[in-house]
Parts: structure tokens; sequence; C-alpha cells
């Protein structure tokens, strides 16, 4: 039903047909236009999201109107507000779409059902919790222990196409500078 979620698990767990079938039955097409706002602040998260097409941002703003984006999720990336979605409390961020966007979304309820039920999900959850983990360790270490420089070079080797469908504000936010610094890195 959804070749890349199939592939995508299966780069960390294998599955029967019957399996990914049973999965498949618990994720939903959505569609939103860019700019489209997919959560704000304050909303009650009961959804986690599998990006097929498209480019999102997650960020927040602080009491003086500065945005800090969290992370940008792109195809075959998973968005939710993750703290609201596992403790049944409300938003803090914002997740919009900078491009038109496919998600396959599914409930936290049917995620859970699928943990109880299937190994094999239950695994891949697991794996992609300590990878999404690791991952975010490594940037706030980043954002302590690197300088502007070092971390615009680590993002562009690490997404080099992030750069081509992102402003430059944007990855002034992300990696923690205004757009004006950036500029000034001769980048």
């Amino acid at each position: 039903m959804h070749p890349a979620l199939r592939k995508h698990f299966e780069e960390l767990v294998e599955l029967t047909d019957a399996e990914f079938e049973r999965i498949s039955t618990c994720y939903h097409l959505k569609k939103f236009k860019k700019h489209s706002i997919i959560l704000q602040p304050g909303d009650t998260v009961s959804h986690e999201y599998f990006v097929l097409k498209g480019l999102l941002k997650t960020f927040m703003i602080d009491d003086s109107g500065k945005e800090h984006i969290l992370q940008f999720s792109m195809e075959n990336w998973w968005v939710s507000d993750y703290q609201a979605l596992h403790t049944g409390g409300k938003s803090s961020f914002i997740i919009q779409c900078l491009e038109d966007v496919e998600l396959l979304y599914i409930s936290y309820a049917d995620r859970m059902q699928l943990c109880d039920e299937m190994h094999q999900f239950e695994r891949f959850c697991r794996l992609k919790i300590t990878n999404g983990f690791i991952s975010m360790q490594k940037r706030v270490m980043a954002l302590l222990n690197n300088d502007a420089q070092s971390r615009y070079q680590q993002l562009l080797e690490q997404y080099p196409s992030l750069f081509q469908r992102v402003p430059k504000a944007l990855i002034a936010a992300y990696i923690g500078v205004s757009r004006e610094t950036l500029s000034r890195l001769h980048i």
C-alpha cells in the first residue's frame, strides 16, 4: 500500500507481507499546501507523521519573537511534537510546510497497539527513537561546542540537498545565528 513506508521500515526490520499489511492499515495519507501549519503551540498532539514528499520545519518562537528551528523534516523523516505525543500534553512547537507536503500519519493509540501486537514494529520504533535521540544529542553538542562556520559546514555535509530547498535565513535560524552573521561567514 505504501511502498516508501515499507522500504523505510525494512531498512531496520524485516516484515512479512501480512505484518506490513497490518501496519499499513494504521497509516493514512494527508496532503498539505506550502505554508500550511500542521501543529501549533497548545494543540493536542495525537499523531506522528512520516514524510512521503515535501519539506517541513519544526520551530518555536521565543518571547522576543526570534524563531528557533528544532528540525527540518524531508522525505523519509518522521515529525511530531514527541514530548506532547508521549505525555498527552500540549504542543510547544509549530510544524509548518515549507513545500507542498504528502504525509502518512498514525495515531498514538494505533502506534501503541501495533507495538503491543508486533515485535518487529516495536523494534522499529525503538531503533528510530534511539537514532533520533542520538541525532538530537549531536545537534545540541554541535550548538554548544562548534562555531557557526563549523555548524554550517556540518549541516552542508550531512544534508546537501537541504541548501537547494531552504532559504539562507532558515539555515541561519537552524544553526543559531542571524542571517547577517551567516553572510559574514563567507560561505
